[in-house]
């Protein structure tokens, strides 16, 4: 269990000081010799560790690059060893909210799955003048909550189908000012959801939409989350290794769920309309058939011609709930597109769509450090959408060209011109397959939580 704490000296007992090493300059005022860099290799290539003993216990040197104080400190947290505190001593070079934000975020993922996680046991102190407290404690906060969502997201689809992630939602509201609303498949179809619907009919565990709705006062953001708990790819069947790992195709609805949390529970001063779209994709006899039209809250017909391109119909009745109270912005997040991984790889998000919303995420995920890369929409993409049957089509068989803006162009149809909308295609990062880096353990990540939280309290302070 890793935890944080703030202090204005060191521990008294045995403790590691964590130390940003770039070179002997960096080492100015430390009883650390020429002699013990070489013998303990202490290098200055980033992720490099060195310990070396102390009369209070060690030094951990950690290779840095200049102004990378999160993957400092995450590579810090993740190379200490238990049993002693870690300490962490920057005065101005860092702020306590980002030292205590990486060190929460960058160990392993607790799972009940494993008898053993095999988690370290280490206390984290900062030390900062007492009133930087209110800083630690708002970084716990958030922390908390993207520690949720990784969790949830790493869940198999066995124990994690809509109605569970229904439940989940309810539990996190819980004893917050939040209102929580489930839409049953009774209320989808009352509601004329048929996106949602759509795709859930496959199953035999019904879609649900869940609307959480936080009311702090000032702008109005609205979310929409992809929450498909497993996704076979329904009659488009997807070939056996691509199905592996599509328990993390709800990643966008635990991420606005989680920011909604965090939003809450530090008392932001905006309003939140969250909506989760969530659905099952699986194959049998009641399943939505390529050629089969569906209509959208918003009235507009989809000739679904693949039912493996099935988050954007399901974000799109959420998106047409959001523009109906016309929230002074909109943003969607999803694990939308394979595409977003061949353009961007596997770290950065995909950002589409128009008004200011764009220019505020880029802000946002700037602030905290995270990656996102705006997209164009180009006007030629809207074309491959074009149905002779519907208002249009869910993708065009046969093209692909910009499979990403493809995507986002298909969502653009579900807000209204003009407003202010950011698409977030997170299917590059929302899960890391490889070794850990930065703040992001192996599994789900939970990137853009911390962006969307950002991103309300840069509305709520007026940036």
């Amino acid at each position: 269990m890793l935890s944080v704490k703030q202090a204005t000296e060191v521990p008294n007992s045995t403790f590691q000081l964590a130390i940003p090493y770039t070179g002997q300059d960096s080492l100015k005022g430390l009883k650390i010799s020429e002699e013990q860099l070489a013998l303990f290799k202490a290098e200055t290539k980033e992720g490099s560790v060195a310990r070396i003993p102390a009369e209070f216990g060690s030094y951990l040197l950690l290779g840095t690059k200049p102004g990378r104080i999160r993957e400092f400190v995450a590579n810090a947290t993740r190379s200490a060893a238990s049993g002693s505190p870690l300490v962490f001593d920057l005065g101005d070079d860092a702020s306590p909210f980002e030292i205590a934000e990486a060190a929460l975020l960058a160990g392993k993922t607790k799972t009940s799955y494993k008898s053993s996680n095999g988690n370290q046991d280490i206390e984290v102190v900062v030390i900062t003048p007492a009133e930087n407290q209110e800083q630690i404690s708002a970084a716990e906060v958030i922390a908390e909550e993207v520690l949720a969502a990784r969790e949830v997201i790493n869940m198999p689809a066995n124990d994690l189908f809509p109605q569970a992630l229904a439940e989940i939602a309810s539990a996190r509201a819980a004893g917050l000012p939040l209102e929580v609303e489930v839409w049953d498949e009774e209320k989808l179809t009352e509601e004329k959801c048929g996106g949602i619907l759509g795709v859930g009919q496959g199953s035999e565990r019904p879609p649900r939409l869940v609307k959480i709705s936080y009311r702090g006062g000032g702008k109005h953001i609205g979310f929409a989350g992809k929450g498909i708990t497993f996704d076979t790819g329904g009659l488009s069947l997807k070939p056996a290794e691509s199905m592996v790992g599509m328990k993390y195709d709800m990643a966008g609805a635990a991420s606005v769920l989680a920011a909604t949390v965090a939003i809450a529970k530090l008392g932001l001063k905006v309003d939140i309309t969250c909506v989760l779209c969530v659905a099952e994709n699986m194959p049998s006899g009641k399943a939505t058939r390529p050629g089969d039209v569906v209509k959208i809250r918003n009235g507009k017909t989809v000739e679904v011609l693949n039912t493996d391109a099935e988050g954007r119909l399901v974000l799109a009745d959420g998106l047409s709930v959001l523009s109906e109270m016309a929230p002074d912005h909109i943003i969607d997040v999803a694990t939308l597109t394979g595409a977003a991984t061949i353009a961007l790889g596997k770290r950065y998000s995909g950002l589409m769509g128009h008004g200011d919303a764009i220019q505020g995420v880029q802000k946002a995920a700037e602030d905290v450090g995270e990656l996102v890369w705006h997209m164009p929409l180009p006007e030629e993409i809207r074309s491959t959408l074009d149905s002779d049957l519907a208002d249009l089509a869910n993708v065009k068989i046969g093209n692909r060209a910009g499979g990403m803006l493809v995507g986002g162009w298909f969502l653009k149809e579900f807000v209204p011109e003009g407003s202010s909308w950011a698409h977030i295609d997170i299917a590059s990062a929302a899960n890391n397959d490889g070794a850990p880096y930065s703040i992001y353990p192996a599994g789900a990540t939970g990137v853009i939580i911390r962006t969307l939280v950002q991103f309300a309290r840069n509305q709520a302070s007026g940036e």
